[in-house]
């Protein structure tokens, strides 16, 4: 039996990237896919995909860090499939610059996309997730949710928000039987790594130093984050909760040479 099998889930940032990889290894696993995006075109293509191979799969787009759009993605799983087992806040954006470069707005909007769709997608999941007894939250957050990182100040303080976040709606949810979990990936070979290392002067130089911090020396590929998203969704982990599982390859253990 798949391991999602009649599961209903809710992937936001499923248009590309880590978010596309754990739709369609949901929607392989049984689970209906609601696959939310603000690129139309790419959660389009997530959709078509998963439908190609023989799975269950919708989507609609949404600005996440907006009430209404939050409230209707979350409206439309209830309303298509009668109910909602996981929710996973995957959708994230970075900016790098030093603080003092960046705008009130540019500020609001990170943190919109990064901690403030959470608390929104929580909002109006969780009253479905009590009625049914019980369901399960993934949060996207980094290897950045616990230690700086050069000129991302921003990324950086959502990132921590997330973990915290996470822990506290596990302790307020648990007696509801709404396990609330974190995912916190290190580099991941995604098309937004790609465009941040070909644009910088010297790509194949900056790839190299990437990394060399890394003690597997590779970067993750989304699919190995999609397992680890899977693992938490399913029956086995239904004693966990509160956690921040981490797939960086080995970069918060130390230093290597």
């Amino acid at each position: 039996m798949a391991v999602l099998e009649g599961q209903v889930a809710l992937i936001t940032g499923a248009g590309s990237g880590m978010g596309r990889s754990t739709a369609e290894l949901f929607a392989q696993e049984g689970a209906s896919v609601v696959v939310v995006d603000i690129d139309e075109a790419g959660g389009e293509q997530t959709v078509a995909t998963i439908r190609a191979t023989g799975g269950e799969a919708i989507f609609t787009r949404a600005d996440v860090a907006k009430a209404s759009d939050a409230e209707a993605m979350i409206h439309l799983a209830i309303e298509t499939y009668g109910r909602l087992d996981v929710l996973h806040n995957n959708a994230g954006v970075v900016s790098v610059k030093f603080l003092e470069d960046m705008s009130e707005e540019e500020w609001d909007w990170l943190m919109g996309v990064n901690l403030k769709a959470i608390f929104l997608a929580v909002k109006y999941a969780v009253p479905h997730m009590k009625a049914q007894g019980g369901g399960c939250i993934i949060n996207t957050g980094s290897t950045g949710s616990f230690i700086g990182q050069y000129r991302t100040p921003a990324y950086i303080a959502s990132k921590g928000g997330v973990i915290q976040l996470t822990k506290t709606l596990a302790l307020d949810y648990a007696e509801h039987k709404i396990r609330v979990n974190a995912i916190c990936p290190g580099t991941v070979d995604t098309p937004l790594v790609r465009q941040h290392i070909e644009g910088s002067p010297d790509p194949a130089r900056a790839e190299a130093i990437e990394k060399q911090l890394i003690p597997l020396k590779r970067f993750m590929q989304p699919e190995e984050i999609a397992h680890a998203a899977l693992y938490l969704a399913s029956a086995p982990a239904g004693g966990i909760t509160g956690s921040a599982l981490v797939i960086d390859g080995g970069t918060l253990a130390g230093y290597v040479d």
